[in-house]
């Protein structure tokens, strides 16, 4: 089958929806962010790309930020923190808020996972800053877990695909990782 070149502006497929939350003005503050991935394995870091927004001052100001991981039921509320800019609206009482060790990152109870971040770098690019933050710590439910491990089916996490724009549930499990292709290791 032969490869047609599409625009240059791609995006992996699918991305994982989740709410970044940043102190901002002595008020916690929330957006939507699917450009995230985790960035090292120990320390534990992740990776959120960033726009200019509202919500990089509160993570500069504060060098802490959280990343919060929603079900499919607060897909509405997501998109709202995706729509909406805090510069003109208070999102601060949209969310059940809590916190762990780290005052300025903002935590989501109604949220199957959060972690509180504290940033260890930024790295501006010519559009856009990718924070990396340590995760200090992670918080989640018994009922999203299945032997002591968070569940993705329990989770019921949601993806963004770009550029159509469209949220995706996340479905069956396809493999096991680190097994599937040792039948081709001879």
């Amino acid at each position: 089958m032969d490869k047609v070149k599409i625009d240059s502006n791609a995006f992996v497929y699918p991305m994982p929806m989740v709410i970044v939350g940043a102190v901002v003005d002595g008020k916690p503050n929330f957006m939507a962010v699917a450009w995230v991935t985790r960035a090292n394995f120990k320390p534990p870091m992740i990776m959120v790309a960033l726009g200019d927004h509202y919500t990089n001052t509160g993570i500069d100001a504060n060098g802490a930020f959280s990343v919060n991981v929603p079900d499919v039921a607060l897909m509405e509320k997501t998109d709202y923190c995706g729509i909406v800019s805090g510069r003109k609206l208070d999102k601060s009482n949209l969310f059940d808020v809590f916190y762990g060790s780290l005052p300025g990152a903002p935590l989501i109870r109604e949220c199957p996972i959060g972690m509180a971040c504290r940033l260890n770098q930024a790295v501006k690019l010519p559009f856009d800053t990718l924070y990396i933050g340590e995760i200090v710590d992670v918080y989640t439910e018994e009922r999203f877990m299945t032997d002591g491990k968070p569940d993705v089916k329990k989770i019921n996490p949601f993806t963004l695909t770009m550029p159509d724009n469209h949220y995706w549930r996340v479905g069956e499990m396809a493999g096991r990782a680190w097994s599937a292709g040792k039948k081709l290791k001879g």
